[in-house]
């Protein structure tokens, strides 16, 4: 008999995710944002992130019923379609974000002087312009990567939000 294992987990698991705090594996999980310690270390889109312990950003995290409770997290029921729908959005406004610094909020952490204020982020300080272009890049990588989940699932609706 020759089984496909890879099959036969998806359709284990389809529509089933699982909490990153316990583990546990359910159909549908609290979502909410938090800016606690504790979040950099659950949040979906945190995975990568090198420094959680001195992350204060706002975070957007998936837990079960449980878990959401014991750490006081304010959140509503959502089932996968339903996370993948939000941390698209949340993706999307980060990059929005993203390109909202390199057009003018830069001027505000440099706290220019009024002769530069004409200038281009990348003239002024193109080091740092190269970052946020690589951090933006990552991002619209990211956003991509939901769209496709979307679209090999037939749900081509989801996707346009």
């Amino acid at each position: 008999m020759d089984i496909n294992w890879a099959q036969m987990l998806e359709d284990i698991l389809h529509e089933q995710a699982s909490c990153p705090r316990c583990g546990i594996l359910g159909p549908q999980f609290l979502a909410g944002y938090s800016r606690e310690p504790w979040a950099a270390f659950v949040a979906p889109r945190c995975h990568d992130c090198k420094d959680k312990d001195d992350c204060d950003s706002r975070k957007l995290v998936f837990l079960c019923e449980k878990c959401a409770t014991e750490l006081r997290l304010r959140a509503r029921p959502v089932d996968q379609v339903g996370m993948m729908i939000l941390m698209m959005q949340d993706c999307r406004d980060d990059i929005s974000e993203s390109l909202e610094f390199v057009r003018e909020y830069w001027q505000e952490e440099f706290d220019i002087e009024p002769e530069y204020l004409d200038s281009r982020l990348e003239d002024f300080a193109p080091d740092v312009f190269e970052e946020e272009n690589a951090y933006r890049a990552d991002l619209e990588d990211e956003y991509l990567t939901y769209h496709r989940w979307f679209r090999a699932r037939g749900n081509r609706k989801a996707s346009s939000n």
